[in-house]
């Protein structure tokens, strides 16, 4: 079976720093598309960034130049490294990986994030 798993959520100051990580197991990592969103109370999900099985990434503007998303294929692992946190970034922050050239989707079930002081 499919499985992601997210880790290092937690609380941190507003324009401190945090790592999440997304561990895959079932699947064939190098073929899927990994994706972070997020989910803030009361908002509806969101993409906050991807990297394509090819290597290409993208982002939300509203974390381009803080966040950086990245993905081992030997360790069937995706990160998103998040810098300069702000309040307005506080939510759940899911895994999602999406089979290339289909619908077929996966999902975490999620990491809380809180920037708070």
């Amino acid at each position: 079976q499919v499985q992601l798993v997210e880790s290092g959520g937690g609380l941190v100051q507003p324009g401190g720093s945090l790592r999440l990580s997304c561990a895959a197991s079932g699947l064939r990592f190098s073929i899927y598309h990994m994706g972070w969103y997020r989910q803030a109370p009361g908002k509806q999900r969101e993409l906050v960034a991807r990297v394509f099985s090819g290597g290409g990434t993208n982002y939300v503007d509203s974390v381009k130049g803080r966040f950086t998303i990245s993905r081992d294929n030997a360790k069937n692992t995706a990160a998103l490294q998040m810098n300069s946190l702000k309040p307005e970034d506080t939510a759940v922050y899911f895994c999602n990986a999406q089979l290339a050239g289909a619908t077929t989707n996966y999902w975490g079930k999620g990491t809380l994030v809180t920037v708070s002081s």
